[in-house]
């Protein structure tokens, strides 16, 4: 199968709820590699590189969050993938 890659941007109630705790959880039982981070606005950022229907599965993940969260947007690009190795909260 081939590898996809997905840069994602998250809006919302999405930082303080320990959203990067459940996505790096939920990226890793999918065998995702990547990254997620919180960014200076408030929003969420993370790339997901694996299979693309674990890919599409994190992505619909995505729309709810963590348990505390409250997303309000969710955008995402296609990029080349980059081999990335495991999954890291950065």
């Amino acid at each position: 199968m081939a590898l996809v890659r997905q840069h994602v941007w998250i809006w919302g109630k999405v930082q303080g709820v320990c959203f990067r705790a459940y996505t790096q959880q939920e990226a890793q039982q999918l065998q995702l590699q990547g990254w997620v981070r919180n960014l200076n606005d408030g929003r969420v950022e993370s790339v997901f590189e694996g299979e693309q229907e674990q890919v599409e599965a994190m992505l619909r993940w995505c729309q709810k969050g963590s348990p505390w969260a409250t997303v309000d947007k969710v955008e995402s690009q296609q990029e080349e993938t980059l081999g990335e190795e495991g999954f890291k909260i950065v």
